[in-house]
């Protein structure tokens, strides 16, 4: 199945995941890895947006793959925001990530602890790292 906004994105440069296995048979790849692989096929041409909360509900545990995918890929993290309030965005910083997940997720979380999302009740950051 073609994604339904494929004749939006592709004019303006998006690409698409490609997760189907290389041979009949292999296990077919996590979107994290597929992620990876872009990264990989166009060094130093790529920029990704993932909302690591990973719904449009409230989670008060954020999902890890934008995390493992900046990680593999050996590219920042920048977390970005939009403020509809004032009508901008911008980014709040950049977060190397290294071998210490949880330090790194601290950080991040620091960086959204006064973010004012478009709907306050469904946004939470992952208190695990708060």
């Amino acid at each position: 199945m073609k994604p339904p906004f494929g004749w939006l994105i592709k004019p303006m440069g998006g690409l698409a995941i490609d997760r189907t296995p290389k041979k009949e048979g292999e296990k077919r790849k996590s979107v994290t890895e597929a992620m990876v692989q872009l990264f990989d096929d166009n060094p130093g041409q790529l920029a990704m947006v993932v909302t690591p909360e990973g719904t449009r509900s409230k989670r008060t545990e954020w999902k890890s793959g934008f995390y493992y995918t900046a990680k593999g890929a050996g590219v920042p993290i920048c977390c970005g925001y939009v403020d509809y309030k004032k009508k901008i965005a911008g980014v709040y910083g950049v977060v190397y990530p290294s071998d210490d997940k949880a330090a790194d997720l601290r950080k991040i979380m620091d960086l959204y602890k006064n973010a004012e999302p478009k709907i306050a009740e469904n946004f939470s950051l992952d208190l695990r790292y708060v």
